[in-house]
C-alpha cells in the first residue's frame, strides 16, 4: 500500500491527560547498512529518481534510462519526496511500508510521488529544474508503549485507529515532519488523525486507543543542480 505523509495545518488541541495503550505487533526491523558497513542511502538514489521522472515526462532527449549500479538493490520500505523552489515547498510525497527492492521501488515512487499525489497537481516539465528530491529509507520499526512513546525529530510514526464508523485506518508522518512544523506529541497525533480522516472531536480517550509504531529513516536529498552536475561527471 502506498502512503503520503505530509500535513501542514496546525491542529487544535482537544483535551490532554493520562493515557493508556494496547500494544501492536512489531513490523520488520531493519538496519540500513550495506554488507560493506556503509549506509544504504546515497545521493545517486536521488539522481536516479530525477532520471526516472525526466524520462517519464519525455525530457531525456535521447538519453537512455539506465539501471542504477552505484547503490544497493536490497529491499526496504521507502518514500520519495519532491519539494520545489528556494523555500522547499512540498510538491509530492508517496512511499510504502512494504519491503521493495530499491531499484524498482525508487522507479515506481519517483513517478507516483511527483504525479499522483492527490493533494497536488502533477509536477510539470517547467517545474523540474526547481525540484529537490529526497529519498527516505525506513528502518528500526518498534512498537510504542503509548502514543507519546517516540522522540520528535528522531522517529517517524505510523498510527492505526478506528474512525467514527468503526473502520480501521492508518496514517504516517516521516521523522522530519513534526520538527519542521514545530509540533509536540499531541499536536502531531491530532494532525495525523485528521490526515487519516478522523472527523470527530479528538479526546484523550481517542489518542489512547491508537496503536502506534515508531521508526527511523535514513534520508538523503539532492537538488536538480546537483543532479545535472552529477550527469556531467557521468554518474551511475
Amino acid at each position: 500500500m502506498a502512503y503520503s505523509f505530509f500535513g501542514i495545518k496546525k491542529p487544535k488541541i482537544e483535551n490532554t491527560g493520562q493515557f493508556s495503550y494496547v500494544s501492536v505487533a512489531p513490523q520488520n526491523s531493519l538496519s540500513a547498512i550495506n554488507s560493506d558497513g556503509n549506509s544504504v542511502a546515497r545521493k545517486e538514489m536521488c539522481y536516479f529518481c530525477f532520471d526516472v521522472l525526466r524520462s517519464y515526462l519525455g525530457m531525456m532527449k535521447g538519453e537512455a534510462l539506465q539501471q542504477p549500479v552505484t547503490f544497493s538493490n536490497d529491499s526496504y520500505p521507502l518514500f520519495v519526496t519532491w519539494k520545489i523552489g528556494q523555500d522547499h515547498r512540498l510538491r509530492g510525497c508517496i512511499g510504502t511500508f512494504s519491503n521493495m527492492s530499491l531499484h524498482s521501488g525508487l522507479r515506481e515512487y519517483a513517478v507516483s510521488s511527483a504525479l499522483k499525489d492527490s493533494r497536488f497537481a502533477p509536477v510539470s516539465r517547467d517545474e523540474v529544474a526547481r525540484l529537490h528530491c529526497s529519498v527516505s529509507i525506513l528502518i528500526d520499526f518498534q512498537d510504542a508503549s503509548h502514543y507519546r512513546d517516540w522522540i520528535v525529530g528522531v522517529h517517524g510514526i505510523r498510527i492505526e485507529f478506528s474512525n467514527e464508523r468503526g473502520q480501521r485506518k492508518t496514517a504516517t508522518y516521516l521523522p522530519e515532519v513534526a520538527k519542521e512544523q514545530n509540533w509536540n506529541h499531541v499536536e502531531t497525533i491530532d494532525s495525523l488523525l485528521r490526515k487519516g480522516g478522523y472527523k470527530s472531536v479528538i479526546t484523550e480517550q481517542v489518542r489512547a486507543s491508537i496503536r502506534l509504531t515508531r521508526y527511523r529513516s535514513e534520508k538523503i536529498t539532492a537538488s536538480y543542480a546537483e543532479y545535472m552536475h552529477s550527469k556531467q561527471l557521468g554518474h551511475r
